[in-house]
């Protein structure tokens, strides 16, 4: 299912010359058998510019059902206009699957809109600026719209000082309601984030230690979360493991 979101935003967002606009996106998608009326949902990756580049960072589960998923696409894109200027962007696409033959099939594609930014405070101002904090283009753009509650910057800043932090999702392109229920997320109320890279090591890779992201979920508790989900069970209160959260560490805050 990863694989089918995955390729999905890549075509959406990759083209050469005389490849670009709306039509010759829904030639890519309807090339990899899916539906291409879903190119009108994509929002401003696909453009008019003379050609594009579309790079995956993370693709993480937003939830997961027996027949029916949500894969999280964390992208960035480098555009290039006919005068030969770069534009460096980026998004992150919730995109909804259905158990299909031979591939899952998409469904639904839902961009991430984190909003303009404002005069940032001192903490989103030092979450923006350290370098131990790794923050994707829709996440760096949800900091910067002044949406994120102090709480998860503060819990940011307390992690950067053990930790190199590879982050996925903050607010924006994550779903509204946590999936396959009708409850809230804290996601997009911007009282959470998720963590996908913990010093270098994918959350998700075989290779990473197991002491690692569990030393990684007791300090997120720690730092203020009342909401820990990953890959292991740990004993206490607001610690779980499910099949969605195997691949990065979600935090949550009450406030």
């Amino acid at each position: 299912m990863k694989l089918a979101a995955t390729r999905f935003v890549e075509a959406l967002g990759t083209w050469g010359p005389g490849q670009s606009g709306p039509d010759a996106a829904r030639a890519r998608i309807r090339g990899l058998g899916q539906d291409p009326a879903l190119v009108a949902a994509a929002g401003t990756v696909v453009s008019g510019a003379d050609a594009s580049v579309l790079q995956v960072i993370d693709a993480q589960y937003g939830g997961i059902l027996a027949t029916a998923a949500s894969v999280l696409v964390v992208t960035r894109t480098w555009s290039r206009s006919a005068t030969g200027a770069i534009t460096a962007d980026g998004a992150t696409y919730d995109v909804r699957l259905v158990q299909g033959s031979p591939t899952w099939r998409v469904t639904e594609i839902h961009p991430s809109d984190p909003g303009p930014a404002v005069a940032p405070s001192s903490l989103a101002r030092e979450v923006l600026t350290s370098d131990r904090i790794d923050l994707p283009p829709a996440s760096r753009a949800d900091v910067a719209s002044g949406q994120v509650h102090d709480s998860v910057l503060e819990a940011l800043l307390a992690l950067a000082g053990t930790y190199r932090i590879g982050v996925s999702v903050v607010r924006s392109g994550h779903p509204t309601y946590v999936f396959g229920t009708s409850r809230l997320s804290d996601h997009p109320r911007g009282r959470a984030f998720d963590t996908w890279r913990i010093d270098g090591h994918p959350v998700v890779a075989g290779s990473t230690p197991q002491s690692l992201v569990t030393s990684y979920m007791r300090d997120v508790a720690t730092a203020g979360s009342y909401n820990i989900g990953g890959p292991y069970a740990l004993s206490g209160s607001g610690f779980f493991t499910d099949d969605t959260h195997h691949d990065h560490v979600h935090a949550g805050f009450a406030s």
